[in-house]
């Protein structure tokens, strides 16, 4: 994503640019899960941890042969290990505190213990990083107020989008008894409708701006989580998750493009890596944490009087909408 910024100057180039790069990972996304469930069907579900092997294996031969080498301008620092350990340690720690907490019998204290490190961990990242003559996230990232938006957004975006995926396959698999194999197909539409979100995106985005885009992804992925929930309740086939996905695929199309374009906005030679790193490390945190909280919060065995179906899209469109109205704080011709 830093070469998209560096190559791509700001305006229709760059978002059709990330609009080329967000369709080959929705693409990625989708087919990986088709593979899942061939492979799931056919060898059982330890070999998808397998899989990717030969295929890191020849993205690898494929960058030492296709990309050229260069030298870097500057001299480049040390490594910020110990921001590295703590940035790592509070996401873990959060996600274990939460995990045991929906486990039967588990003793209370251990999520206790584990949320409250993860909140320490995260205190002390801040405090090194201000600290550090060369911090993993130098704390004047936080001064550009679109970026620090789009990443917050990104992250509650994402949280819904892969509860949805997770959703999916529960219900198909846990609720309809579809096997592996005609689940993974049955996304197929989602993985379609991402490559015409996606070409879509670019010509929208000069014409609407970047907010309506936006708001438009997180409207579309709070339909769906509506439409999950419906489906859910009436006890719906399969065939009706269909609407679901398409609005997830449109979500995704102008939700996490048009952040991309606001998380990169203004990013310099120098500071390219840092902004693109950051919103793809808030993409996957945000979709982890995601999971966990909504979908632990809705599947918790306390709560098995209600849906848990319904639970978890609940929370995941209180999300997005908390989403929308930081957006909506944004000075308009910063959207722009």
């Amino acid at each position: 994503m830093a070469t998209v910024v560096l190559l791509f100057p700001e305006g229709p180039r760059r978002s059709r640019a990330l609009s080329v790069w967000a369709a080959v990972a929705s693409c990625g996304l989708v087919l990986g899960f088709v593979l899942s469930g061939v492979i799931t069907a056919h060898l059982g579900w330890r070999w998808t941890f397998l899989i990717s092997v030969p295929v890191i294996l020849v993205v690898i031969v494929a960058a030492l042969l296709l990309v050229e080498s260069d030298r870097p301008v500057t001299r480049p620092g040390p490594l910020d290990l110990p921001g590295a350990l703590l940035l790592t340690a509070c996401p873990l720690l959060f996600v274990y505190g939460v995990v045991q907490a929906g486990e039967p019998g588990a003793s209370p204290w251990v999520s206790v213990v584990a949320l409250a490190g993860a909140a320490l961990a995260g205190a002390a990242f801040v405090r090194v990083e201000a600290r550090s003559p060369h911090p993993l996230v130098p704390l004047s990232f936080f001064a550009h107020r679109a970026r620090v938006t789009a990443n917050i957004a990104t992250t509650l975006l994402s949280g819904a989008l892969s509860t949805s995926f997770l959703l999916f396959t529960f219900y198909l698999q846990d609720v309809r008894g579809v096997g592996p194999l005609e689940a993974g197909l049955t996304m197929l539409s989602m993985g379609v409708a991402m490559v015409v979100a996606s070409l879509l995106v670019p010509r929208l985005l000069g014409r609407w701006g970047a907010r309506v885009c936006v708001l438009a992804g997180l409207g579309c992925t709070a339909g769906a989580m509506a439409v999950i929930a419906l489906v859910a309740v009436l006890g719906a086939g399969a065939p009706w998750l269909i609407a679901a996905m398409v609005l997830i695929a449109a979500g995704m199309g102008f939700g996490l493009i048009g952040l991309q374009y606001l998380a990169v906005s203004g990013a310099t030679d120098e500071d390219a890596g840092i902004a693109s790193g950051i919103q793809r490390g808030v993409d996957q945190l945000g979709g982890a944490a995601g999971v966990t909280v909504y979908v632990g919060i809705g599947f918790a065995p306390a709560l098995h009087s209600a849906n848990p179906f319904v639970t978890a899209a609940g929370l995941s469109v209180i999300g997005l909408i908390a989403a929308a109205l930081v957006i909506r704080r944004l000075p308009q011709h910063v959207l722009n």
